[in-house]
């Protein structure tokens, strides 16, 4: 495998130089894994996309090294910080080696879909690596990583065993890696066992036992969301006897749970026809599970706050798993009052002894904000609750800075 101390192609002879403000070096020194084009006062020359930028303190002392992107607000995604390092081939194998060896021992044979690499909280800043099943995906959100690719998939072969690896590219860095020679495109296979080029069906993973479709070329994230795994099995434990809606179902994953665990109907809410069949065939995948043969599976393709707002049904346990409501910081405010007013809705439509299940994946509202958030909703409803429970990030989706800290989930029931 080639060295990846520097970026592939035509690297300069210099290395990149920066010095940044003293705001900055102390976030730095903090272990924040993003420096922004704002922090840098100099630079000893122009920087190419994806190679390495060291960064300097006030002291001309070494403070940390990262991938470097010219054209993005985040300038630098920093891969070490603190004693000098050499980044080598070496290097990237050992840092690749400690994620996988973090997740050993979290799974069985029951679940073959989970997240091998976390991005920045693994030390791969803006880079995410997804299992299903024998499939690997690949998702960037930089387009630093685009001049590495091929060397990143060498180490992936040669650690991983898999069928093939599928690329998945965020929409912002989607016309650059087309520009870029090679041309790279969202959802396409870059290594493959078969003689494939495209992917027909989608691919069959399990998680617990339950087996699931993952669109893993078109669909949102790298196919499934792969972190609400432990929130699933806990529906599961809650769901036996109830009625269950499941509003922003996307392809059912709760909704086949809460059937396995004994629920008398399900209900998929979402606005998204594809989603809505895709959750129909999720159930038609488990029905070697009594509990999901004698389930009642209806769906419902609407917006989930009207509908709530105009329906008189009840149910005995609510999911509201919307998607992100602050999708920046200038809409935090207003997702957080979306939220009070989502769960108040929902509220209202649950049945004495009903449990709200309420998730938020919006990093830009904190955990304490979203959880005041729906707890003022049910105060403000009149009815006496209990707080069950909070969950927040599943083990192979470790939150190391705050931007990754997204993911909450609360548990509440109504006794009246």
């Amino acid at each position: 495998m080639k060295d990846l101390s520097q970026a592939p192609n035509n690297p300069p002879a210099t290395r990149l130089r920066l010095r940044i403000t003293a705001a900055a070096e102390s976030i730095v020194r903090s272990g924040h894994p993003w420096l922004f084009a704002d922090s840098i006062h100099e630079l000893n020359r122009a920087g190419q996309l994806g190679e390495l930028a060291v960064i300097y303190d006030r002291k001309d002392k070494f403070l940390a090294v990262g991938l470097f992107d010219p054209d993005s607000p985040i300038r630098v995604r920093i891969l070490h910080a603190g004693k000098p390092a050499t980044i080598d081939a070496a290097w990237w194998q050992t840092r690749l080696e400690q994620a996988l060896v973090r997740r050993e021992g979290l799974f069985d044979a029951q679940t073959t879909g989970y997240r091998l690499i976390h991005g920045e909280s693994d030390g791969w800043p803006g880079l995410v690596l997804d299992r299903y099943d024998t499939t690997l995906v690949l998702k960037i959100y930089t387009a630093a990583w685009l001049p590495r690719l091929d060397e990143i998939l060498a180490l992936l072969q040669n650690k991983i065993s898999c069928e093939r690896i599928v690329l998945r590219l965020s929409r912002n860095i989607q016309a650059v890696a087309e520009r870029r020679p090679p041309p790279r495109r969202d959802g396409q296979i870059i290594f493959s066992k078969q003689a494939e080029t495209v992917l027909g069906a989608p691919i069959i993973f399990s998680e617990n036992g339950v087996r699931f479709e993952a669109d893993v070329v078109r669909g949102q994230k790298t196919g499934f969301f792969l972190d609400q795994r432990e929130n699933r099995r806990e529906v599961e434990t809650l769901a036996r006897g109830r009625r269950v809606l499941n509003a922003f179902s996307f392809s059912g994953g709760f909704s086949v749970y809460a059937a396995r665990g004994g629920a008398t109907s399900v209900t998929d809410l979402d606005i998204s026809a594809h989603a809505l069949e895709s959750a129909k065939r999720n159930f038609a995948l488990n029905q070697h599970f009594p509990g999901v043969v004698a389930c009642r599976h209806e769906t419902v393709q609407a917006d989930t706050f009207a509908w709530l707002d105009k329906s008189a049904d009840e149910f005995d346990l609510i999911v509201l798993d919307p998607p992100s409501l602050a999708k920046r910081a200038t809409e935090r405010e207003g997702a957080i009052h979306a939220y009070e007013r989502l769960n108040g809705l929902g509220i209202a439509r649950l049945a004495r002894d009903g449990i709200l299940v309420a998730g938020s994946c919006s990093a830009h509202v904190s955990a304490v904000e979203f959880f005041d958030a729906v707890r003022r909703a049910a105060l403000k409803s009149g009815r006496k609750f209990t707080e069950l429970k909070t969950l927040q990030h599943p083990p192979d989706h470790p939150a190391g800075f705050k931007e990754a800290d997204y993911l909450k989930v609360i548990y509440l029931k109504f006794a009246t």
